[in-house]
C-alpha cells in the first residue's frame, strides 16, 4: 500500500500484484496446525476418510494430492503418467470431479486443507494413439490436445533441454520430450486459469506448481495474480489468497536460481532434503545442526518449503542423489523427520509413499489399472503395498510436537561434540537425538516443568500411563535422558502435552 497526502486528502493505492504475492506465502492452515502430508497417488475417497479418521484427529494441517487433471494412460501404469496431461478434465485414477469435490469438502470440514500438485508447464510427450484417463484422445506429436483445446500454436518451438546453464533452453525447450506450453500466450494462460480457478472454487487452499523452474517467472506472476480468492464457503477468511509452493530444483551451479521465484510464493528447498539426508546418514555430524537454516545455503525460513524426501528424489530423480533418506532407511529416516519437525525452520511436508522396487512402478492396484485402497492395521500402520509414513507413530507424534511448540525458539542447545544433540523449544518441548554408535545417557536441561513425561517416540501418553519410555523432570528442569545405540529409534521427545 502507498499513502500519498495531497492537501486535505489522503489517497491510498493498493499495489495489487505485490499485495497478492505477499499473501501467497500463507498456507491457510486451520489454527494450531503446522504440517502437511503428501498422500502420493491416493484415491479421493480414501483421502476424505483419512482426513476424518486420522489426519484431523492427529493434527495434520493439509494434504498435497497427486495431479487431479486427465493424464495419459501409459503402458504398465507408471507413477509418472500423472505428470503427462491430456486435458484439464478432473478425471484420474484417483477419482472423478464429484469425488474430488466431496473430498475437498470433507477434509475442510475437519480442518485439513487440500493442496493440488498442478502441471501446466507442459502436456504429454509423444505416444501413438494417446488416450487419457477421461477417455480423451490427443496427438502429442503434432501438439494437438483437442480436449483443452491446445494446438501447435500454443507451444514453444520444439527443442530439447541439453544445457541447464542456458536459462532460455530450460524454460523454452522440452523436458524429457514433454510438449512445452508457451505461458506468454493469452489463450494458454486463460486455459490454465480456467483449470486452477475451478479448483479454488471447489475449496482447495493452494497449489504445488510442478516444474516451475521451467516457466518464466514473469509468466507465473501474471497467472498467480489472476487467481480467484479462496472460497469462503470452505472456511477461508474473505480475501484469502491461494498458497503457492513452486518446484525449483536448485542445488547451486545452474543458470536458474531458486531466488528468482521467492517474490512469487514459497519455493521447494531441495538443498534441505539433500543436507538433512547427508547428516543423518553420517556424512556430517549432528553437532553442526546448531545453525540449521540459511547458514547451510537454504532459502529464508518463510520462503522455504522443506521435506526429507519427495516423490521424485526418493526415486533418485529431482536432486540429492544418494544422500536422500527414504522409508527404506527407517531409523535414520524417522530421525531426520523428527529433526525437521522439531526445529523451527521452513514450512514442512511429510511424505507418504507406496512401496516400490523399481523407479517407474506405479501405486498398488486391484487389477493392474485401478488403484487399491490402503489396508490399515491395528497399530495405525498400513499394508497392501502402502508405506504410510505419516501413520508411523514417530512421525505423527512429532507433527503434534510441532503444533504444540509453534512460535517458540530453540533454547539450551546441547551436543557431545559429535552425533548426540538435544534442545528445548522454550518451555513447551524437548528433544534429543543419538546418531553415535554408543549410548546417550546423561542429565540434560529439558526446560519443562517438574513431573513425569511420556516419550512420544517410543510410545505415547495413554490415560495415566505411558505406552513407551517415561522420564522424570526435576524441579530444576533437568532429567536423565537415555537413548541406547541399539534402540529402534534414535530420538527421544517430550512436550507439555505428554506430561502425566
Amino acid at each position: 500500500m502507498i499513502v500519498i497526502k495531497i492537501g486535505c486528502c489522503v489517497l491510498l493505492f493498493l499495489l495489487g500484484s505485490s499485495y497478492q504475492a505477499n499473501a501467497q506465502f500463507n498456507p491457510n492452515y486451520a489454527s494450531g496446525r503446522t504440517t502437511m502430508v503428501h498422500l502420493f497417488e491416493w484415491k479421493w475417497n480414501d483421502i476424505a476418510a483419512e482426513c476424518e479418521n486420522f489426519l484431523g484427529p492427529k493434527g495434520y494441517a493439509g494434504v498435497q494430492v497427486s495431479p487431479v487433471n486427465e493424464n495419459i494412460v501409459a503402458n504398465n501404469r507408471p507413477w509418472w503418467e500423472r505428470y503427462q496431461p491430456i486435458s484439464y478434465l478432473l478425471t484420474t485414477r484417483s477419482g472423478n470431479e464429484q469425488q474430488f469435490a466431496n473430498m475437498v469438502r470433507r477434509c475442510n470440514d475437519v480442518g485439513v486443507r487440500i493442496y493440488v500438485d498442478v502441471v501446466f508447464n507442459h502436456m504429454a510427450a509423444d505416444r501413438a494413439n494417446a488416450r487419457g484417463t477421461a477417455g480423451s484422445t490427443a496427438n502429442p506429436g503434432s501438439k494437438s490436445f483437442p480436449a483443452v483445446p491446445y494446438s501447435s500454436t500454443d507451444f514453444h518451438t520444439t527443442c530439447t533441454i541439453n544445457n541447464y546453464n542456458d536459462a532460455n533452453q530450460v524454460r523454452n525447450c522440452e523436458l524429457v520430450g514433454l510438449k512445452d506450453l508457451d505461458q506468454s500466450k493469452s489463450w494458454v494462460r486463460d486455459r490454465i486459469l480456467d483449470f486452477l480457478n475451478k479448483l479454488i472454487n471447489l475449496g482447495v487452499a493452494g497449489f504445488r506448481v510442478d516444474a516451475a523452474k521451467h516457466v518464466w517467472p514473469s509468466d507465473l506472476k501474471t497467472i498467480y495474480n489472476r487467481f480467484n480468492n479462496l472460497n469462503t464457503q470452505h472456511g477461508f477468511a474473505a480475501g484469502s489468497r491461494p498458497f503457492i509452493y513452486q518446484e525449483v530444483v536448485d542445488l547451486g551451479g545452474e543458470a536458474i536460481s531458486k531466488y528468482e521465484y521467492t517474490d512469487l510464493g514459497v519455493v521447494t528447498e531441495f538443498l534441505h532434503s539433500a543436507s538433512i539426508g547427508k547428516v543423518f546418514r553420517g556424512g556430517d555430524q549432528l553437532r553442526w545442526l546448531t545453525n540449521w537454516g540459511t547458514a547451510w545455503g537454504f532459502l529464508p525460513s518463510t520462503s522455504a518449503f522443506v521435506f526429507v524426501d519427495n516423490h521424485d528424489n526418493q526415486r533418485g530423480h529431482g536432486a540429492g542423489g544418494s544422500d536422500v533418506l527414504t522409508y527404506k532407511n527407517a531409523k535414520q529416516y524417522k530421525m531426520a523427520n523428527a529433526f525437521m519437525l522439531a526445529y523451527p525452520f521452513g514450512i514442512p511436508r511429510v511424505m507418504s509413499s507406496f512401496a516400490f522396487d523399481n523407479t517407474d512402478q506405479g501405486p498398488p492396484t486391484s487389477d493392474g489399472n485401478n488403484i487399491a485402497s490402503p489396508i490399515f492395521n491395528a497399530d495405525n500402520s498400513c499394508s497392501g503395498g502402502w508405506v504410510c509414513e505419516h501413520r508411523w507413530r514417530q512421525i505423527y507424534n512429532m507433527v503434534g510436537f510441532r503444533n504444540i511448540v509453534s512460535n517458540t525458539n530453540v533454547q539450551n542447545w546441547w551436543d557431545n561434540g559429535s552425533n548426540q544433540i538435544a534442545f528445548c523449544r522454550d518451555n513447551k518441548g524437548f528433544v534429543a537425538f543419538n546418531n553415535d554408535n554408543y549410548d546417550l545417557n546423561t542429565s540434560l536441561q529439558t526446560c519443562l516443568p517438574a513431573g513425569t513425561y511420556c516419550d512420544i517416540i517410543s510410545g505415547e501418553k495413554s490415560g495415566s500411563t505411558c505406552t513407551g519410555k517415561s522420564v522424570v523432570v526435576g524441579s530444576d528442569g533437568r532429567a536423565n535422558i537415555s537413548i541406547r545405540q541399539n534402540e529402534n529409534d534414535g530420538v527421544f521427545a517430550i512436550h507439555v502435552g505428554s506430561k502425566l
